[in-house]
């Protein structure tokens, strides 16, 4: 069986708007353990992608620190929109898994937002979902942990 992104995918991530602030990028990714997060517009259309990298990339590491300045403190206060990698390249559900792996080398990219035809977010698919099923996939078509999703079974 041909997979495609949509089975494999995050559905329904966790995602922030465009004035979202790197403080509130800081709390999710830190409360949740998340790597990524698309950033919405208007419709709930992708715009953007933040990565952790880029918050350690903008948030000053005297954050927090003795040594803290007011201009620190300030780049807690940075937008969503003046930090995301706004290069938006994204999947549809129906894309074949193998395609969009593809892409996410040649790109060097860790996640794609899954986008319906109106590019309104429906999913994320990330190099650890891929992983996942690939796990999956050499355990003999196990059920992958924490998705619901059966991985194919090998042919006997």
């Amino acid at each position: 069986m041909t997979q495609t992104v949509g089975d494999i995918m995050t559905p329904r991530p966790i995602t922030v708007g465009m004035d979202a602030t790197m403080r509130e990028v800081r709390d999710i990714f830190e409360s949740k353990g998340f790597h990524h997060l698309v950033v919405l517009g208007k419709d709930r259309r992708a715009v953007g992608v933040l990565s952790d990298r880029d918050l350690l990339r903008t948030v000053s590491p005297f954050v927090g620190k003795l040594a803290e300045r007011s201009a620190d403190v300030a780049s807690l206060e940075r937008k969503a929109h003046q930090v995301m990698s706004r290069q938006l390249i994204a999947a549809r559900p129906n894309t074949l898994l193998r395609a969009a792996a593809r892409v996410m080398l040649d790109h060097k990219i860790s996640c794609m937002p899954v986008v319906d035809r109106e590019l309104r977010l429906v999913g994320i698919l990330t190099r650890y979902d891929i992983v996942r099923w690939s796990i999956g996939r050499m355990d003999g078509g196990l059920e992958l942990p924490g998705t619901g999703v059966e991985a194919p079974r090998r042919a006997a």
